[in-house]
């Protein structure tokens, strides 16, 4: 029988455009089995995530949950567990860490703050630092969400921990398991679809340096989806690869057709025209539905440089 993510791979389809949208990730460690809804559905208490979610809900914060590569034994409680926060925005994107002894300190959060980029509340609350390490390498393994999750991220999580690269972790849902195994490295927020261990390596050396590999990426999380498509396009017109160099000035438009302005450090900006169309023939966008459909793809039909204008005098 045949996978979502093998029918996705040979239907060669494009990927651009397909990242999970989030200013800012909460990211928990919990380890042990997870179910579809992991922050309801695993050893974590469900009161705790239903209102953890509550929380989050339209502040632009995404919350999953984390744990190390390898076997999952239905393990005891943690004395202690990693917690990290991470904001996308390009010229403040940052990541910071801390280990909380109980969970629900979590709650004591000003959610709405962590979304427009401020830490304090996350160091204040739970006596976080700067990440002292490298970047994260977040690989989405959640079988019970998708089992091409498991199939495909679950070996490449573990490739990568038996490799010792740093910052790696095993992680609940990026969204579009048709392109496992998914990535999402943080700080940057940056996702990427169909890795593979040595794509990987390159990624997060290129992330050491404040660099962006485009090849094989979804977008970044700190825009909408058109806003991904059209940023990757003018990385790839431009040949602009710095991390914190472009963002998304504004969106025009709505489904299917939006004029997407894409502004550099240095005054430059682009106008790109992006469309939605449908990945086609129809076929089942998960292993765990037989409803046939065409997912949403992201086409850029152009994309032009504008002029900018020089003061006189």
């Amino acid at each position: 029988m045949s996978t979502c993510s093998t029918a996705s791979r040979e239907l060669d389809e494009p990927i651009a455009g397909t990242a999970a949208t989030a200013r800012t990730w909460l990211l928990l460690e919990q380890p042990g089995p997870w179910g579809a809804d992991a922050l309801t559905s695993s050893h974590l208490d469900p009161a705790l995530g239903r209102a953890l979610e509550a929380a989050a809900k339209g502040t632009g914060v995404r919350i999953a949950l984390i744990r190390r590569p390898g076997r999952h034994a239905d393990c005891g409680t943690l004395t202690t567990r990693q917690v990290y926060a991470a904001h996308t925005a390009p010229g403040n994107a940052w990541l910071h860490s801390a280990s909380a002894y109980d969970p629900r300190a979590l709650l004591d959060l000003d959610f709405a703050a962590l979304g427009r980029g401020e830490h304090h509340t996350f160091d204040s609350a739970l006596g976080a630092r700067p990440h002292a390490g490298g970047p994260l390498a977040l690989v989405c393994t959640n079988g019970k969400r998708d089992r091409c999750c498991a199939l495909l991220g679950r070996p490449l999580a573990a490739e990568l921990a038996a490799s010792e690269v740093e910052g790696v972790w095993e992680v609940t849902h990026l969204g579009g398991h048709r392109f496992s195994p998914t990535l999402l490295v943080l700080p940057y927020g940056y996702a990427y679809g169909r890795a593979q261990a040595h794509a990987v390596k390159e990624i997060l050396h290129g992330v050491q340096e404040g660099r962006i590999v485009v090849e094989k990426c979804r977008g970044s999380s700190a825009w909408e989806r058109p806003g991904q498509a059209a940023e990757l396009a003018v990385r790839t017109t431009a040949r602009e690869y710095a991390a914190d160099a472009l963002s998304v000035v504004r969106t025009d438009g709505s489904a299917p057709c939006w004029e997407v302005t894409v502004g550099h450090t240095d005054g430059r900006q682009w106008r790109v025209v992006v469309a939605q169309g449908a990945s086609l023939p129809p076929r089942p966008e998960s292993c765990g539905t037989s409803i046939l459909g065409s997912p949403a793809r992201m086409e850029v039909l152009a994309v032009h440089e504008l002029r900018t204008t020089v003061p006189v005098g």
